[in-house]
């Protein structure tokens, strides 16, 4: 009884984490869209590429309230996204930022 209540709780918990479908780790930061706010960022270390909708993102540079416009001076940045694919002004993207952050500064490029 025990095992099966234990695979149930483990089953159940597989499920919301994958169901979610929230991303969060370290990308490079490829491209900056500010008049579309939009991001393009791929995974590290892999080459993944997602298109994000960063216009409700909370953006924090050092801690402090950013805007979309600073982040084209960084190339590595942390970002928290839900990934479920929608369209925006006729764009197919990969999904929204929730949160960008940048916790050193960096080297304009």
């Amino acid at each position: 009884m025990k095992k099966s209540k234990l695979l149930i709780v483990l089953g159940l918990f597989l499920f919301c984490s994958f169901s979610l479908a929230v991303e969060s780790g370290m990308y490079r930061l490829l491209s900056v869209s500010v008049s579309e706010k939009l991001i393009l960022i791929s995974q590290i270390p892999g080459k993944t590429r997602y298109l994000l909708d960063a216009g409700s993102a909370k953006i924090t540079v050092n801690d402090k309230a950013g805007e979309l416009k600073e982040l084209k001076v960084y190339s590595i940045v942390q970002v928290k996204a839900d990934l479920r694919k929608s369209s925006k002004n006729g764009i197919t993207l990969d999904g929204s930022a929730t949160e960008i952050r940048i916790s050193s500064p960096e080297k304009a490029k």
